[in-house]
This record gives structure tokens, C-alpha cells and sequence, in this order.
């Protein structure tokens, strides 16, 4: 059925603008609110009105280090409203609303056989755009999602009782819940998971989900205050322990069964693999940087640990992300600590770029306007 025939409208019976306001990159620590044209949409495509997107490191590293072409709009943790749906769109009414997968895998090929999706070459590529090269295209206020992307479930039809704000964990979860995957955690197996930003306690939670029993580590007490809000009581505050021999203290001399590096960057790696046992395995989650040898080879071959990485997300636990978002088996929107208005946007990047202490999940909320009706003049 499409969506003129559920809504009983013309397909572009919401009012959209020609132009929108989009947080568009230039290059290295380069970002600019300006005015852009709104994107079109093809056959089998879907504008969404944007409400919440959320500030994810890897938007941030891709600023800092000017690693892409420019111009480009950032921003993938998507959550808004239908408000156009091109030719052969079936499924979705307009003003239903939604959370966004930016990358789909295509199910075919050799990484997708052997579940490695994130290395996929279609999934490589980026489905949402607001414009110019596609990259997410969140921090604006209306983002193009490809047929693609549709055809292939990255499209997810929200609950009325499902806030955009929670939504708009569903990617991240996905990747927690990806990370948690590849460390094969069994029932009462001992997690160090170091860092307790935002992304550290999802995986912290979600590895007591998992029956495993965790210690959390991070330098800013008020974080492993808010971490203990998660029911994540073993804390070490690092800025006044020495986390390694704290964790090898709470597991008889040995180190965790399985250690998770929660932040970004390589100056805790070294530390991550000491803090887990011979046999062990380190979980490397967190944004890394390539070229930069900070590895003891004898640790992964005399000591036997096994350092595993995990990037992205999974097509396979999709549904069990969504699931757990909308259920609220966790309370994500308590993670967030500072909502910005588009139009203040370059300091919402700003200040994820250089948390403080108190500072967890910052979104950018180009939705706060409310949303026409159907029937609007255009």
C-alpha cells in the first residue's frame, strides 16, 4: 500500500521548505552552520524531517583530523518524521516516525557470508545524505534516506511511546551489542570495561546483561556516579587507583576474563591488554589510530590473550537493538546531559569534542519546531 493511500494525501502534503539550515564540514576543525537546498528524493526513497541526532566519535574524529573531501554533513544517529516518499514506497505514512540506518550491508557478497558486515563494500558506502557527498547527514534539518537503504530494513518504524531522544541510541546500541558479540562472553566471566562515557556504559550494561560480572573504570568520578545509576556499582576511580592492579586485586592476582577499552585514541591499549588474564581477551571499541605501534607481542603469544576489534554495526542483531531501545531496558535518555538547538550546533560539536567531566551524550535537536500537518500550504 503507499503511503498516498494510507494517508488518504499528496505525497508532499507536509510542508517542506526549499532551503534548511545544515552543519556543513570544510575540512580539518572546520564546521559552519549555513543555509542549504533541502534534499530531493528519488523513486523508492524518504525525506525525514530530523528531531534528534546524536554527536557519535566518529563524527568527531572525521572533523579533527580532516580525514574526508569537503564540504560533507555529518551526523548518523538519526530519529525524525516521514515527511516525503518518492514513487514505489510502500509501508510508511507520512509523519510516521522513524530511526535511520546510514549503512546496510548487501548480504551477498564475502564478508556478509562470513558476518564481517561492517567490511561489506556496500556497506561502506553511506545511504543518508543532506546534501553533497553522502555522510549521514543528521546535523541538518532534513536528511534524504537512498532506496537502498529501505529496501533493505534500515528504515525503523518507532513506537508512539518511544521518545526521538531514545531512539536515536538504536545504532549505537547495535555496535555495543556487536562488541559484546565478538567477546563471546559466558555466564560469570569477570569485564573490566575502561572508560564510562556514554558508549562505555552501554557496553558495561550490556555485558551484565550478558551474565558477565563488571568492574568499571574511568578518571572523572561524577561519570562512575552516573555509571553506578546503571546498576554498575564495582567502580575504580582511576584518577586515584591504579586500575590494572585494582582489577587484579578483585580477580585473585589473574586480570579480567575480558577487558573492554572504552576510549579513544592508543594511550590505553597497553594498559587494557595488562588488566586482563593469560588467556584472556581485550576488546578494542573505542576510535584507534593507524600506524601507532603500542602492542606487547609477547602478550598475545606467551601469555595467550587474544586482542579482538570490533567496529560498526550488525544487520544480524538489528531487531534485538531495536528491541531493547524501545522497551527501555534501558533508560538511554539519561545519558544525555546537554540538548542543542541546530542553530547552536558548531558549539554542541565543540563540546563533545572536549567533554568535561560532568558532559555525557550531547544531541543535536533540529526538530524542536513542531511538525506540520498534513494539509499545510506549501
Amino acid at each position: 500500500m503507499s503511503v498516498a493511500t494510507q494517508t488518504g494525501a499528496r505525497r508532499d502534503a507536509l510542508f517542506v521548505p526549499a532551503t534548511m539550515r545544515a552543519v556543513v564540514y570544510h575540512g580539518k576543525d572546520d564546521v559552519r552552520l549555513e543555509v542549504v537546498p533541502v534534499p530531493r528524493i528519488g523513486p523508492g526513497e524518504l525525506l525525514i524531517k530530523v528531531h534528534t541526532c546524536g554527536i557519535c566519535g566518529t563524527d568527531l574524529k572525521k572533523i579533527s583530523t580532516g580525514s574526508h573531501s569537503a564540504p560533507r554533513i555529518f551526523g548518523h544517529e538519526t530519529a525524525g518524521v516521514v515527511v516525503r516518499a518518492g514513487e514505489g514506497v510502500s509501508g510508511y505514512a507520512l509523519g510516521d516516525r522513524v530511526s535511520v540506518f546510514h549503512h546496510i550491508p548487501c548480504g551477498e557478497c564475502f564478508y556478509c557470508y562470513h558476518k564481517v558486515f561492517a567490511q561489506c563494500p556496500v556497506y561502506k558506502r553511506v545511504g543518508c545524505t543532506a546534501g553533497f557527498e553522502p555522510s549521514g547527514g543528521g546535523f541538518s534539518e532534513y536528511v534524504r534516506v537512498m532506496d537502498w537503504i529501505l529496501a533493505r530494513g534500515g528504515v525503523v518504524k518507532l513506537p508512539d511511546e518511544v521518545s526521538f531522544e531514545q531512539a536515536s541510541f538504536i545504532e549505537p546500541i547495535n555496535t555495543c551489542m556487536k562488541g559484546i558479540q565478538v567477546l563471546r562472553l559466558a555466564a560469570g566471566e569477570t569485564v573490566a570495561v575502561i572508560g564510562q562515557g556514554p558508549i562505555g556504559i552501554m557496553l558495561a550494561v550490556l555485558a551484565q546483561r550478558a551474565g558477565a560480572k563488571v568492574f568499571t573504570s574511568d578518571l572523572f568520578p561524577q561519570r562512575l556516579t552516573i555509571a553506578a545509576e546503571f546498576g554498575l556499582g564495582r567502580s575504580i576511580d582511576a584518577s586515584r587507583s591504579d586500575s590494572v592492579q585494582t582489577v587484579r586485586q578483585w580477580t585473585e592476582g589473574r586480570g579480567a576474563d575480558a577487558v573492554i577499552l572504552a576510549v579513544a585514541g592508543t594511550s590505553l591499549i597497553r594498559a587494557a591488554i595488562e588488566a586482563a588474564r593469560s588467556g584472556g581477551r581485550i576488546l578494542l571499541f573505542a576510535q584507534t589510530v593507524r600506524g601507532e605501534a603500542v602492542i606487547d607481542p609477547a602478550a598475545i603469544c606467551v601469555d595467550e590473550k587474544s586482542l579482538l576489534g570490533s567496529y560498526s554495526a550488525s544487520i544480524d542483531l538489528q531487531q534485538e537493538a531495536v528491541s531493547f531501545v524501545c522497551r527501555r531496558e534501558m533508560d538511554l535518555e539519561r545519558l544525555i546531559t546537554h540538548r542543542f538547538p541546530l542553530a547552536s550546533a558548531v558549539e554542541a560539536l565543540n563540546l563533545a569534542a572536549h567533554p568535561r567531566p560532568e558532559s555525557m551524550k550531547v544531541v543535536i535537536q533540529p526538530g524542536l519546531e513542531p511538525i506540520p500537518q498534513v494539509g499545510a500550504s506549501q
